[in-house]
């Protein structure tokens, strides 16, 4: 599957935003990238703060189009709120859950641990980065790859205890996908009502 693998800091800075995680250049440089970066003052219009905030949650969660597309319909034709329920089936993604759980420190790190088959759900190896994690279902390390020093290194130090909606047991290594998490508790910076409205024209 493509990735985008081009420079991580240019699109943080096309955001005004660290998406992909800790960046020491952006914080220098907080601007646009480009020649006029810095000076750039054309108001953004309607259709092209909906089209950034589809492409900031694209990157965010490192999703290509059609399979954005795809959560999208998904998500309208569940009971919930279209754009919330995006937003869950974006959480719900093994890679997401993996990094949040603490195993990753990127979503890219976690994409790679799912994909090298370092992770199990439910006692099963899952090698596909975005199979949805379902309530009650249990994500480990696998127990040959526990003592890889990525995700030791990862787990260090990691507070587990700031996803309401996720349980770690150390011991084991293994979390627990406990609930869809409430809008109000997925910390990302994303306007999901303005995707909504992008798709609604299309």
């Amino acid at each position: 599957m493509a990735r985008y693998i081009g420079p991580k800091t240019r699109i943080s800075r096309k955001f005004g935003e660290a998406i992909f995680g800790p960046d020491k250049i952006l914080a220098k440089r907080n601007f646009p990238p480009g020649q006029h970066g810095v000076n750039k003052r054309k108001k953004t219009s309607e259709y092209g703060a909906q089209l950034n905030e589809k492409q900031k949650a694209k990157y965010t969660y490192g999703v290509l189009e059609k399979q954005f597309r795809n959560l999208f319909e998904e998500a309208s034709r569940s009971k919930g709120v279209t754009g919330e329920v995006l937003l869950q089936l974006l959480e719900s993604r093994l890679d997401n859950v993996v990094f949040r759980l603490g195993i990753a420190p990127t979503r890219a790190a976690a994409r790679q641990l799912v994909s090298h088959r370092h992770i199990t759900v439910d006692g099963k190896v899952v090698n596909i980065p975005s199979y949805l994690v379902k309530p009650g279902q249990i994500v480990a390390v696998r127990e040959k790859s526990k003592s890889l020093e990525a995700i030791s290194d990862a787990l260090a130090g990691f507070n587990h205890s700031k996803y309401s909606w996720l349980e770690w047991d150390n011991a084991s290594m293994a979390g627990k996908f406990a609930s869809i998490p409430a809008r109000a508790d997925i910390p990302e910076n994303i306007k999901e009502q303005a995707i909504v409205e992008l798709y609604s024209k299309q």
